[in-house]
């Protein structure tokens, strides 16, 4: 039965039943304690939590999942695999105990032609917790299996929790006996080899408290509701109704496998090693597709460094099973092929996965070669000096400059028989870390000592920002700190940092710049405000200098921002809104965003996307900006739970922690965010957006940069004048001015050929004479000389050969000629066959005229090539050259 069957009867035999069928979530998980879906019951967590309401009271689901702490077990074994797919049904406060065990044993042991999966009622053994008695019974008098076929066993095996106070209860496992070829009899207590778990249910009805182990903790008592959660293996089951002996001879894993041997004519089976390999490539290739599938793109961080990883594994892993050229094209199309049946939105979805896998594999290629070099220098300094430690800076170097997960320097090491120095890694890379988080934090308090801006937090509480509604106000000086110090009071000329009980600034955030603006004391005092940052949450810091007076602490002051500034920022803001939508509705959901910064007039928008925006989408996004603006489109924003504002669609920031209130703003129908930050109130307020261009600032990130409102309109108003002088120059109405000016950069491309060509020509005319002018050193025809200014390298090193190619080869020749070339000294120097029998090699030479010349240079014994600094300094060069052979000769 194929993969796909079993998962169509899975929701098939349960949707019969009452339940609701749930699609499987996105691997990307919506959960900050989790970077990936691990579990089946993840999407549900919620509802078990209590934290919401299930609509439904029964549910089933294939949920895809990746788990990757025992990666490097990956192919060593043929139990350790990423991706996985969990079979599950689901009660809230529905049935219980009786209801699950009897719905499992009727899907697993209903004929197939019935619908069911046609298990052996004989073959199938059951473990149930230790004090559990109404689960023991209801196996044994209910559904019927026999007590020996029934097995106790304690928390570490079958008791569920989170790991953390909340729902947890004992579980029972359904356990499959695959016969004596794989191990001793006895059952899932004495040999999971043989009797293999294909399906757990987990009987949640008692409370857990604090505790120290999987094991130690208390049970509180019982649940309000009693809730089942089962999984399945889907690919456990399919290897047994597959009758193979393990999950990578499964249906979806072996064509993975046989494509990888096609590309690289390594069988299967054939040898331990190979197949370790085969196994790494198949598992990974599928895990990454699916990844991709759901928006992950491939990073240094988080679940991209899990997709990079795993890639980077895959690829290395086909190199050493003999390919040469790229291979993940061929393989994501076998996943996509095979995956597909089950998750249609890969096919759908095709053209961008393949385009971020081949991205990602090009980089890598480019990389392993000059990074497997230094890992095999390191290992050989090594092993020389009789080390079996590879050092943690060179696997930092790795990691920094080559894109070596620490991962696969620690495989490759180990390949060679060494540990790599993790403790001295990690370090580094902690330190570059920290280095990185100073300077943001540098700019957040200006090295202040944060102490200080707590104090005032836990004397006076949050900063209330009314800049929403507000430009200006009145309000108290509650913090004041000179040049980083807590101080009571600072005087005229002091750079100051206030924290006032309200204020209309807008601190930086959410890619948002800070207002600037005044702070009015009544005492008269004047603060020149520049910057507002947050350096502890809810604390404004207004940083700036004292214009005139004494600004003391309690004193009452009156704070307005730079209105005319704040109104082009909450342009470019509302337009970055508008771009991400645009950009969404062009690219797909994957053109999240990663990053962006308003200012007055202008933004950044930064995205994801695995290439290059095409210059047509790009002036479409534009296009559709722009009409949005035209259809004057209220924007306004509200408060609301965070589960509200999901139901609702709103998009929220990758990465972006958020409360349970958040702002969404919302821009008419067209556009809906969770944002902090300040906006207009219609679009028509934005004039005009105009879209600079994109360009990569990373692996799968591009960046827009854009103007907004008047400086938009300059910038048009600019390129018009351009446009105007060039029509004006060539004669020609602005649709001409392409055509016109591409056929006069070939004209002149021509004309510059030409030029070259009797340039060259001259150059080479001289060969003769200097030939004919060669001196004789001690047996050696000896031509120095300094050709005209201008002459290049290529053109001199012709010249050099040519004069050279003029000499007799039975006589000895050294040919040194010498140019200034963009006001730098060049050289070029020859030897012939006769000349270096008599030790005259012409990279010694040259590095001789180099160094006269200020500079350097190197080549082979026969032709050589250098240059410097100074060109007053080429006669001495000359005699230094001729010095030399003279010596040498």
């Amino acid at each position: 039965m194929e993969s796909a069957e079993i998962r169509r009867r899975w929701l098939s035999f349960f949707e019969e039943r009452g339940h609701t069928v749930v699609p499987s979530a996105s691997l990307i998980a919506d959960d900050p304690t989790l970077l990936l879906v691990n579990a089946g019951m993840v999407p549900f967590k919620p509802f078990f939590l209590g934290e919401e309401k299930p609509p439904y009271t029964r549910a089933s689901s294939v949920q895809k999942c990746v788990r990757t702490p025992d990666i490097e077990e990956v192919g060593k074994t043929t139990r350790h695999g990423t991706f996985f797919q969990m079979c599950g049904n689901f009660s809230f406060g529905d049935y219980f105990k009786e209801g699950a065990i009897k719905l499992a044993w009727e899907l697993l042991t209903t004929p197939v032609e019935h619908g069911g999966y046609g298990l052996e009622p004989e073959k199938l053994w059951i473990t149930v917790y230790q004090d559990d008695d109404e689960a023991e019974k209801i196996w044994r008098d209910v559904v019927g299996v026999p007590a020996e076929r029934i097995q106790r066993l304690g928390k570490k095996d079958n008791f569920w929790s989170m790991g953390v106070p909340g729902p947890c209860g004992p579980c029972s496992e359904i356990n499959y006996d695959r016969g004596p070829e794989f191990g001793a009899e006895g059952g899932p207590a004495v040999n999971d080899e043989r009797y293999v778990e294909i399906w757990n249910l987990v009987f949640m009805q008692y409370e857990r408290g604090e505790g120290t182990s999987k094991e130690d903790f208390e049970i509180l008592g019982d649940l309000p509701s009693k809730n089942i959660d089962t999984g399945l293996g889907l690919e456990r089951l399919a290897m047994i109704l597959q009758g193979v002996q393990n999950m990578y001879e499964t249906d979806t894993l072996k064509v993975v496998i046989d494509k990888a041997t096609e590309l690289t004519g390594v069988r299967y089976g054939q040898a331990r090693e190979s197949d370790v390999s085969l196994r790494v490539v198949a598992d990974h290739m599928r895990t990454s597709v699916m990844l991709i599938g759901d928006g992950v793109t491939p990073g240094n961080e988080g679940r991209g460094y899990v997709l990079r990883r795993i890639m980077r594994r895959a690829i290395r892993n086909m190199r050493l099973l003999g390919a040469t050229g790229p291979v993940v094209g061929q393989l994501v199309d076998t996943v996509i092929r095979t995956m597909g049946e089950q998750y249609p939105e890969l096919e759908t979805d095709r053209k961008r996965v393949e385009t971020v896998a081949l991205a990602e594999e090009a980089a890598f290629l480019k990389t392993l070669k000059a990074g497997t070099n230094i890992l095999d220098t390191a290992v050989t300094e090594t092993k020389a000096a009789g080390g079996r430690v590879l050092p943690g800076d060179k696997a930092f170097l790795l990691h920094d400059t080559w894109g070596f997960p620490i991962d696969l320097t620690l495989e490759m090491a180990a390949e060679q028989g060494l540990t790599v120095d993790e403790d001295g890694f990690r370090r580094l890379m902690k330190e570059q870390r920290e280095r990185a988080k100073a300077d943001a934090r540098a700019k957040k308090t200006g090295h202040a000592d944060v102490t200080a801006y707590r104090e005032f937090a836990d004397a006076s509480g949050a900063t209330e920002f009314t800049g929403y509604t507000n430009t200006e106000g009145e309000s108290t000086v509650v913090g004041l700190l000179v040049n980083g110090v807590s101080s009571p009071a600072a005087s005229e000329g002091d750079e100051v940092e206030v924290v006032l009980d309200r204020t209309p600034f807008y601190a930086e955030g959410g890619g948002q710049i800070a207002d600037t603006g005044r702070i009015r004391l009544h005492s008269g005092a004047v603060i020149e405000v520049r910057d507002v940052q947050q350096p502890v949450p809810g604390v404004s810091v207004h940083k700036g200098s004292v214009q005139v007076g004494e600004v003391t602490v309690g004193a009452t002051a009156y704070a307005a921002i730079d209105v005319r500034r704040r109104r082009a920022i909450a342009r470019a803001h509302s337009a970055t809104h508008l771009t991400h939508q645009a950009l969404r509705d062009a690219l797909g959901p994957t053109a999240a965003q990663a990053g962006s910064e308003n200012q007055p007039g202008r933004f950044r928008f930064d995205f994801g996307s695995p290439s290059a925006v095409p210059h047509a989408v790009m002036t479409d996004v534009e296009q559709k900006i722009n009409e949005v603006l035209a259809r004057e489109l209220d924007v306004h924003a509200e408060v609301m739970p965070i589960d509200e504002a999901k139901r609702q669609g709103a998009i929220a920031e990758f990465g972006e922690k958020y409360g349970e209130k958040v702002r969404v703003v919302t821009i008419g129908d067209f556009s809906k965010e969770l944002c902090g930050g300040t906006h207009v109130h219609n679009t028509a307020q934005l004039g005009l957006v105009k879209l600079l261009g994109e360009s990569s600032i990373g692996s799968g990130v591009r960046r827009i940069e854009a103007l907004v409102g008047v400086d938009a309109y300059n910038f048009l108003a600019r390129e018009h004048t351009v446009v105007a002088q060039l029509q004006e120059l060539v004669k020609g109405r602005p649709e001409e001015l392409p055509e016109k000016i591409s056929g006069m950069l070939a004209k002149l491309k021509d004309a510059e050929k030409e030029i070259e060509r009797f340039r060259a020509e001259k150059v080479l005319q001289a060969a003769a004479g200097l030939a004919e002018s060669a001196r004789d050193v001690r047996g050696v025809a000896l031509v120095t000389g300094r050709v005209p200014d201008g002459t290049g390298a290529d053109d001199l090193r012709k010249l050099v050969l040519d004069v050279r190619g003029r000499i007799p080869g039975d006589r000895p020749a050294v040919v040194a000629l010498f140019s200034t070339s963009g006001g730098r000294p060049l050289t070029v120097i020859a030897t012939n066959e006769a000349a270096r029998e008599r030790g005259l090699k012409a990279g010694d030479l040259v590095r001789t005229a180099a160094k006269t010349l200020g500079g350097g240079g190197g080549g082979k014994p026969d032709v050589a090539q250098g240059g410097g600094q100074n060109p007053e300094a080429v006669g001495d060069a000359i005699g230094a050259v001729e010095r030399l052979v003279a010596e040498t000769a």
